[in-house]
């Protein structure tokens, strides 16, 4: 794969919506080739599936059903978009990727991580992000930032964006190498230089100014 692949994990309301499109703005002003898109959706299939998924109406949703749905979008984004803007060489960003997974099914929902590990390798066929932003922030602090009406992921408990967060944590000591953890502390701005400046290097951006 030519390209790179670069996704943006977080709680709610952690800023990383925000973040991941102050970065494609970056991108473009330095002249890159970028394919920006969110998960679940960006494919007319996905965006089915994520209407069904946040829908407060789906309330008796199985968690097998719903971490099922999330690697089907998943599976069909890869191979409709991520697979194919690689191979020529773009810079995808993408907002959630198999990392949600994990840590909303499996540390928020219990589902086991050996079975979402062994569906995502099927559902990404073995695409794996070159950087993860996760942006931290205190569970409670970030569902009080959300201003719009809860979907129905975002309406679950505390406890449970909670685990959520914990899981992410866990995940990023883990795999360092490929997950930046972010603390929320700062304005918008810095933390948009300290994601530049891990892209920077990663993409070998010389002496910018952002």
């Amino acid at each position: 794969m030519k390209g790179k692949f670069i996704t943006f994990e977080g709680s709610e309301g952690s800023g990383k919506s925000t973040q991941i499109a102050l970065l494609h703005k970056y991108l473009k002003r330095k002249g890159k080739s970028i394919v920006f898109i969110r998960e679940p959706g960006a494919t007319n299939i996905g965006e089915k599936i994520r209407q069904v998924l946040l829908d407060v109406k789906s309330a008796g949703m199985n968690d097998i059903c719903e971490t099922f749905l999330y690697m089907a979008a998943r599976a069909q984004l890869v191979e409709e978009v991520i697979r194919p803007a690689l191979a020529q060489g773009k810079i995808v960003l993408c907002d959630r990727f198999l990392d949600s997974t994990s840590v909303y099914q499996g540390y928020g929902n219990g589902v086991d991580l050996k079975l979402i590990e062994s569906m995502g390798k099927a559902a990404t066929q073995g695409v794996n992000p070159d950087i993860t932003f996760f942006f931290d922030l205190d569970a409670g602090k970030g569902l009080s930032r959300l201003k719009r009406k809860k979907d129905r992921i975002e309406r679950r408990s505390l406890a449970y964006h909670r685990r959520v967060r914990a899981g992410y944590q866990a995940l990023a000591k883990k795999d360092p190498e490929r997950i930046k953890l972010i603390a929320v502390d700062g304005s918008i701005e810095e933390i948009h230089g300290r994601v530049v400046g891990y892209i920077d290097q990663l993409l070998k951006i010389q002496n910018s100014k952002h």
